[in-house]
């Protein structure tokens, strides 16, 4: 499940050695310069990126996993990182798995029946997440975390990258949640380090995040065309009156940014908005009137089989 992973190996777990004259060495292109009166030197490793300096070594904006494997369409177990990690050791001849982390991705990819654009269409808000549509993905800004979903066949063509054979000609979405700050904070621990993203109780933590913040999405039902013999009530005829004004309006989806825009406009108070998305989610999510898209069961159930095995 792990991709992109960002580390810093201090002075104190390096051991008593010059890492300005003993680490750039082993790297392949590497570069000299100076950054607010410290000397350093960057360079890379079969592309992963390092930079040195005389008091730490930074691994950083590069997918571990891809290093690892060659490509990263497939992603890192529990076990592929202890290994990638003492791969990294072995070729810096450092302690790689004390290094601190300050960042960590988690992703999988999912060979679904359509285009993913129709699958991103039913992916709805995301409480204290920005929803942000992306030509070909959608990306969920938090604090110091991001949800991301995109076609990842077209991110490889669009680099001129070769890919996989299994993966050719299909449709194929992948969902990354990238930790991006604050990471002790987030995981209410005093340190973590690489060896932590082997640890067992690590491991099935932040995959259970992965997958929370996937089904905390409020997703996309289809709404029913009207059927009279549903309709037992005074406030079900309300739902359902609301439910063919949102298709009026374009969709869930649409009809919520216009009340932002409203908003951003003066012609409704921050009360006022609220109000009227309540009512929108709130008949969106009618079990009577609604149904829930196909897409979004086959995506539910790809996303729940990728966390059936912590291994």
């Amino acid at each position: 499940m792990y991709d992109n992973i960002d580390l810093v190996l201090t002075r104190d777990y390096a051991g008593n050695i010059d890492l300005l004259a003993e680490v750039p060495c082993k790297l392949q292109n590497v570069k000299y310069g100076t950054h607010d009166g410290y000397n350093y030197a960057g360079g890379y490793i079969d592309g992963l990126k390092v930079k040195v300096s005389e008091n730490r070594v930074s691994v950083y904006d590069s997918s571990l996993c891809k290093w690892y494997f060659g490509e990263n369409f497939q992603t890192l177990s529990r076990g592929d990182t202890k290994r990638a990690i003492e791969k990294l050791s072995d070729i810096l001849s450092l302690p790689m798995q004390k290094a601190y982390l300050n960042r960590v991705d988690l992703a999988q990819n999912f060979i679904l029946k359509y285009d993913p654009d129709v699958y991103f269409n039913h992916l709805g808000s995301l409480q204290y997440f920005k929803r942000l549509p992306q030509n070909k993905g959608l990306y969920y800004n938090g604090n110091n975390k991001q949800l991301v979903f995109y076609k990842k066949v077209d991110e490889y063509l669009d680099k001129n990258l070769p890919v996989p054979v299994m993966y050719q000609n299909r449709n194929v979405l992948r969902y990354e949640m990238r930790f991006t700050g604050r990471l002790l904070s987030q995981f209410n621990l005093p340190e973590l380090r690489a060896e932590m993203l082997y640890d067992e109780r690590f491991y099935m933590n932040i995959i259970d995040r992965w997958y929370n913040e996937y089904r905390n999405i409020n997703k996309i039902r289809e709404t029913n065309i009207i059927d009279y013999t549903m309709i037992k009530t005074k406030e079900q005829l309300k739902t359902q009156a609301v439910l063919l004004l949102i298709h009026e309006q374009g969709g869930e989806l649409e009809f919520l940014n216009k009340l932002d825009e409203a908003q951003k406009k003066g012609e409704l108070t921050k009360k006022q908005k609220f109000d009227l998305k309540t009512l929108i989610t709130d008949a969106c999510k009618s079990k009577v009137l609604t149904s829930e898209s196909d897409v979004i069961t086959e995506l539910d159930k790809k996303v729940k089989e990728a966390v059936k095995y912590y291994v």
